[in-house]
C-alpha cells in the first residue's frame, strides 16, 4: 500500500518546541485523513533544529466508496420541508427519491446518496497546506515580503522547502501538487547546514533516512539522544571519570543539532572550590554541557562533556578549547556572586524581602517569611523539632532571594541559602530546612526528612494553599500558575513517606491565622476553605496513591468520614482494599447493597430517618434474625474499641509493617455468614408492620456498623 512522507524544512526549530511540534503533526495529519475514511497502519514523526518530518504507511490508494440513505419528510409534507429535504440530498426532484412505508409514521420520502471515493492524492492535495497553514506554533512569524498581508503564512521561523510523496513501493512515487504561500511541494530536501548544505532528492521513507544520514542529518531525536549519552559515558570512562546524567539537558541538546560531535572541554581547577551546585548550574545553563565527576570521591571533576553540531578538521580542539574559555568565564562570574553574597548575612537580607511582592492580596516575601515562621513554630510539636529552630529556618528560608547567586540562577535558591546560612554558623538543621522546604517539586525528588526541615516544608506549602484558596486562585482545568497541585502532592509525599499523624483541618486553620486573612476583605470563610481544601487532598491523594494500585472509590469511602489524618486515611484505605479483595468481603458487600436498597426504597416511604429507632430483640421470630442482631450487637462495640487501637498506634515505630485497621476488618468478616442466613430465610417487608420496622431498624444498624468503618455506598463494582 502507499505510504506519505512529508517534510518541512525550515531555518531553525527551537529544541523546547520539537517534541510538540513532531506529536502534532502526525496527530493533524491522520486524524484529518482518518475523518476521510482514509484509515494508515503506521504513522511516525520526527523533529531536528531544521525540520520536521512525517511519515504514514499502509495508505490505501483511494477513499472507499460510500453509501447513505437519507430519511427525509414524510408525503404531503409543506413544500418547504420537501425542498429542504432535496436540497440537503443533491436531489433535483422528489422523482429521484424512493417512498417508503412505516407502520406506526405512515409514509416518507428516503433519498439513497452514493458517492465514489476520491484518490489519495486528491484528498493529500487538500489536506496537507491545510494543516501547514494552521499548525499550532506556540510562537510563530511572517517573513519577507508576504508578511505584509494578513493571511501570510506563520511558521516557527521561514519555512523553505517542503517535500511531499505519495505512492507504493514498488512505483516512483508522485509529488503531491500543492503550495503553501507561494511555496511548491516537491521532491528534494537539503542536508547538514555546514557539512552538506546541497540539495538532495529523495523518493520515499526508506531511502529518505539513508540520505540524510550521508548528508550528516540524524533523523530521529530518540536516536540523537542514544549517540549523545553513549558517547559521553564512554568519553568519560576513557579519562577515568563518570558523566553526571541529565536527562531534560540531553533532550535539549538532542534538540540543538542534527549531527552530535561529543567532545570533552576542562576548566581551572581552582573552581572546584564553587559549591558543586553552582558549577553545575553554570556550566548547564550557559553552555548546554554535562558536568563530569571522579568515579571514587564523586567528587566533580574540573572536565565536562559538550555536544557540537559539527565535524571539525582538528577533531574538535578549538571548539573544545573555546567552550572552555566561555565556561571558565562564567564560572568567574558564579566566582564574584558568591563571593559577594558571603559578605552579607541572611538576617540583613530580610528586609529586602519587603521589596519583593509575593501576590497583591497575600503580601510581600517579608510577611511571608515572618508568618512561615509563626506556622512552622506551630506545626513543630507534631513533627518533634523544636520551637526555635523550625521558626528560626522559616524565617531565613526565603533570605537568598535576595541573593546575587539566585539573581542569575533561580533554581538554586534555597540550596544557596543552605551554603550562606552554613557559613554564618547557623544550626545544621536550620541549614537543611532554608533547601529543603522547597521539596518534594516532583514524584522523583526528595522528601525532607529532618524534623526542622518538615516543619518548614510543611508550613510554605500549608500557607501557599490556604492563602491561594482563601483569595479564590484555585486551580482549573489544566491550569494552575502557582503550583497548588504540586504543593498539595508535597504535603502528601511529606506526611506518609515520615509517617506522620497530622490533623490538616488544624493545619488549616492555623495558616488562616497566621495569614491573617480575615484583614484582607473578600476571602473564603476558614470553615468553607477547610471544606474545598479536603476534597483538593482527597483527589490528589488518589493521584498520588494511583501507581500502588489504589482504587479511587475506596479513598472516597474514607474520606467520607470525615477523617482528616492521611497516615490514618491511608492505613484504612489498604486495610479496607485487602478486605474487599477477600472473598468475605466481596459477599459482605453484595450483603450491604441488598440492605441498603432496600432502606433506600422504604426510606423514600417512610422517611429519611424513619429506622432510626432501637431494634427490639423481643420482636424476633427467627434465629437468622437473632443471630445477626447478636453479631451486629457484638461489633458495634468491638469497632469503635478497635479503631480507637488503631488511630492511637498507626504510625508508631512498634507498629512498623502491621495494619492495625485488619482487626476492625475481622469483625466485619463476621458478619458475613449472618448477613448471608438473614436474607435467605428472614422476610424484611413483613405484613404485619411492627415486625417490618423492627427488620428495618436492624438493617439500618447493619449499615451504620459499616459506616463505622468506612461508607460503603461509596464503593464501586
Amino acid at each position: 500500500m502507499p505510504d506519505l512522507l512529508l517534510e518541512l524544512f525550515s531555518e531553525e526549530i527551537p529544541a523546547r518546541m520539537q517534541a510538540q511540534a513532531a506529536d502534532d503533526l502526525r496527530r493533524l495529519v491522520t486524524e484529518a485523513l482518518r475523518a476521510r475514511g482514509l484509515l494508515h497502519e503506521g504513522a511516525a514523526s520526527f523533529a531536528t533544529p531544521r525540520r520536521l518530518a512525517l511519515h504514514i504507511s499502509g495508505l490505501p490508494a483511494r477513499q472507499p466508496d460510500t453509501r447513505e440513505e437519507k430519511r427525509g419528510p414524510r408525503v404531503g409534507a409543506p413544500k418547504a420541508a420537501v425542498q429542504g429535504f432535496l436540497k440537503s440530498a443533491g436531489l433535483a426532484s422528489l422523482g429521484e427519491a424512493k417512498i417508503q412505508r412505516d407502520l406506526k409514521k405512515g409514509e416518507f420520502y428516503t433519498a439513497i446518496i452514493e458517492q465514489k471515493g476520491r484518490d489519495t492524492l486528491d484528498v493529500l492535495t487538500e489536506v496537507l497546506p491545510a494543516v501547514i497553514k494552521s499548525f499550532p506554533w506556540q510562537k510563530s512569524m511572517r517573513w519577507g515580503t508576504a508578511s505584509a498581508r494578513p493571511d501570510a503564512l506563520r511558521w516557527v521561523r521561514p519555512l523553505h522547502a517542503v517535500l511531499a510523496t505519495f505512492g507504493p513501493e514498488t512505483e516512483d512515487p508522485e509529488v503531491i501538487p500543492f503550495a503553501v504561500d507561494g511555496l511548491s511541494a516537491g521532491n528534494f530536501t537539503y542536508g547538514h547546514r555546514f557539512m552538506a548544505p546541497g540539495r538532495i532528492k529523495v523518493r520515499r521513507f526508506d531511502d529518505y533516512v539513508p540520505a540524510l544520514e550521508k548528508a550528516k542529518v540524524v533523523l530521529d531525536p530518540a536516536r540523537r539522544r542514544d549517540i549523545i549519552l553513549h558517547d559521553a559515558r564512554d568519553l568519560a570512562l576513557a579519562q577515568g571519570l563518570e558523566l553526571v546524567e541529565d536527562e531534560a539537558l540531553l533532550d535539549e541538546v538532542a534538540g540543538l543539532v542534527e549531527w552530535p560531535v561529543v567532545l570533552t572541554g576542562e576548566f581551572d581547577s581552582a573552581f572546584l572550590d564553587l559549591p558543586p551546585e553552582v558549577i553545575r548550574t553554570t556550566i548547564r545553563a550557559n553552555q548546554k554541557c554535562f558536568v563530569l565527576k571522579e568515579q571514587a570521591s564523586g567528587k566533580l571533576s574540573n572536565k565536562f562533556v559538550l555536544v557540537a553540531n559539527i565535524e571539525a578538521p582538528d577533531g574538535g580542539t578549538a571548539i573544545a578549547a573555546g567552550n572552555g574559555r566561555v565556561v571558565q568565564a562564567r564560572l568567574a562570574d558564579a566566582k564574584f556572586f558568591f563571593e559577594t553574597d558571603l559578605k552579607i548575612q541572611l538576617d540583613d537580607r530580610l528586609a529586602k524581602l519587603d521589596q519583593i511582592i509575593f501576590h497583591e492580596k497575600l503580601g510581600s516575601q517579608g510577611e511571608r517569611a515572618k508568618r512561615l515562621a509563626r506556622l512552622s513554630r506551630d506545626i513543630a510539636p507534631l513533627t518533634g523539632a523544636g520551637k526555635a529552630l523550625a521558626e528560626r529556618a522559616a524565617l531565613l528560608a526565603k533570605a537568598d532571594l535576595t541573593s546575587e547567586m539566585v539573581g542569575e540562577f533561580p533554581e538554586l535558591q534555597g540550596v544557596m541559602g543552605r551554603y550562606y546560612a552554613r557559613a554564618q554558623g547557623e544550626d545544621a538543621s536550620v541549614a537543611e530546612a532554608i533547601e529543603d522546604h522547597y521539596k518534594p517539586q516532583g514524584p522523583s525528588d526528595r522528601v525532607p526528612s529532618g524534623p526542622v526541615a518538615i516543619s518548614v516544608a510543611l508550613a510554605d506549602k500549608l500557607d501557599l494553599l490556604t492563602g491561594f484558596f482563601a483569595i479564590g486562585e484555585k486551580p482549573t482545568g489544566s491550569k494552575d500558575p502557582y503550583a497548588l497541585r504540586r504543593a498539595a502532592l508535597g504535603v502528601i509525599a511529606i506526611i506518609l513517606e515520615n509517617k506522620l499523624r497530622l490533623p490538616l483541618r488544624s493545619l488549616f486553620a492555623k495558616a488562616y491565622a497566621q495569614a491573617d486573612l480575615t484583614a484582607k476583605g473578600d476571602v473564603s470563610r476558614p470553615e468553607e476553605l477547610s471544606k474545598q481544601l479536603m476534597s483538593f487532598f482527597n483527589d490528589r491523594l488518589k493521584v498520588y496513591l494511583r501507581e500502588r494500585g489504589t482504587r479511587y472509590d475506596l479513598i472516597d469511602a474514607v474520606f467520607a468520614l470525615g477523617e482528616d489524618d492521611l497516615l490514618l486515611i491511608v492505613s484504612r484505605v489498604e486495610a479496607l482494599q485487602r478486605f474487599l479483595d477477600t472473598e468475605e468481603g466481596k459477599n459482605l458487600l453484595a450483603g450491604y447493597r441488598r440492605a441498603t436498597n432496600i432502606l433506600r426504597a422504604e426510606e423514600k416511604n417512610d422517611g429519611p430517618e424513619a429506622f432510626d429507632g432501637d431494634f427490639d430483640p423481643l420482636l424476633i421470630k427467627d434465629r437468622p434474625e437473632k443471630v445477626l442482631w447478636e453479631v451486629i450487637a457484638n461489633i458495634s462495640v468491638e469497632i469503635p474499641d478497635k479503631l480507637k487501637f488503631a488511630f492511637e498506634h498507626i504510625g508508631r515505630p512498634e507498629c512498623a509493617g502491621q495494619t492495625p485497621f485488619e482487626d476492625a476488618m475481622e469483625s466485619l468478616a463476621s458478619l458475613r455468614p449472618p448477613v448471608d442466613a438473614f436474607f435467605e430465610n428472614v422476610t424484611v417487608n413483613d405484613k404485619d408492620p411492627e415486625l417490618r420496622l423492627n427488620r428495618l431498624r436492624l438493617l439500618n444498624r447493619l449499615r451504620s456498623a459499616m459506616h463505622a468503618v468506612a461508607d460503603f455506598s461509596k464503593v464501586a463494582g
